[in-house]
């Protein structure tokens, strides 16, 4: 045995053996375990997923999503852009971008018929001779919202052609006519100008997912009904979820069986729900999801001056601009005819440019 008093002596030595292994681990040893790379709980840590990073990776899809339908919008505007006549072009005023300064619009709806319509003596999209359906004033941008509805019925002077309805203006001199008889006939300049195109308008109301309106019975015939390549309208009282065809058809209204007493009036004011109910689900949670789609099938959906950035501005300035009362213009006479009293005029067009 080793002397502890000797320094020399060889150190004492001793051997510990542990309890064999009930499974395995024949030779007794102990095994020794080395410790993990940052510390016992790492593991743990790897596991648990900060709140605040959950937050940030959604607001970074969400953005990430935001973009990806700015982008789609500005490559369909480019793709699709079908610019008005120059002659329209050059009767417009200029004014601001249409999302931070207030702009007036000009929004035209035409009557021509669909290209497959069957019905006797209808004119056809894209030929002349078309009268303009629908003329709606918008004022937009810079947190304005008002809008005023002129019947197609409404009596007006249109320069070089004498007194008559202003839906005629369209048809002697195409947009730039209809332009210049509007800023005449109400005293105000027109920024811009939107032609509605009727063949695509569904497909935009359709990648919103459909819109919903309440109506009255309504049962029309667009271009003739079914039977002449037209479209059938049948609604009942209430609230009424439209696809693109049914919203279109509803907006072309003119003729209702369920209440022939109907007027230029009557549709007028039902044409400006539908704007509203696209106001709606424009800037609802749904569309959201859907806003690469909505951003191909919008720029589609109109013909106008303006270009990729104006347009988007636009569409902006009404999904961000509030609400406002639409009024409609002027009283039906017995003739059928709209007239407009001065005084209502002049109290209307201060309305709408105070938005």
């Amino acid at each position: 045995m080793a002397d502890p008093s000797d320094p020399d002596s060889p150190p004492e030595y001793r051997v510990y053996r542990t309890r064999p292994r009930l499974f395995g681990g024949g030779t007794g040893e102990r095994r020794l375990r080395l410790p993990r790379r940052g510390g016992p709980d790492q593991g743990h840590e790897r596991r648990r997923i900060a709140p605040g990073r959950v937050v940030k990776l959604l607001l970074l899809a969400v953005v990430a999503w935001v973009l990806l339908s700015l982008v789609v919008f500005m490559v369909s505007a480019l793709v699709q852009r079908e610019s008005v006549s120059d002659a329209a072009g050059s009767a417009l005023s200029d004014s601001g971008y249409t999302l931070t300064s207030p702009n007036t619009i000009l929004v035209l709806g035409s009557d021509a018929r669909t290209k497959g319509s069957k019905e006797p003596g209808a004119n056809k999209i894209g030929s002349p001779g078309a009268r303009s359906d629908t003329i709606l004033l918008m004022r937009a941008g810079g947190g304005r919202s008002a809008r005023l509805s002129i019947p197609r019925d409404t009596v007006v002077d249109i320069p070089g052609f004498g007194r008559d309805k202003v839906n005629a203006a369209y048809a002697f001199g195409g947009p730039a006519l209809a332009v210049e008889t509007v800023e005449r006939y109400l005293g105000i300049e027109v920024n811009h100008l939107v032609e509605v195109n009727f063949e695509n308008f569904p497909a935009f109301i359709d990648a919103l997912g459909g819109i919903d309106v309440r109506t009255g019975c309504v049962v029309s015939r667009i271009n003739g009904g079914f039977k002449n390549g037209g479209y059938t309208l049948r609604l009942k009282p209430g609230e009424n979820h439209l696809d693109g065809r049914a919203a279109l058809a509803l907006a072309r209204t003119r003729s209702n069986e369920c209440k022939p007493t109907e007027n230029d009036l009557t549709r007028a004011r039902r044409q400006q729900k539908i704007l509203a109910a696209i106001r709606g689900r424009v800037v609802s949670p749904t569309t959201f999801l859907r806003g690469p789609l909505v951003g191909w099938a919008a720029p589609k959906a109109v013909r106008s001056d303006m270009a990729g950035p104006s347009l988007l501005g636009l569409f902006g300035a009404m999904a961000t601009g509030g609400t406002a009362d639409t009024e409609v213009l002027g009283r039906l006479q017995p003739g059928g005819g709209v007239s407009v009293p001065d005084d209502v005029k002049r109290r209307e067009v201060r309305r709408f440019l105070r938005g």
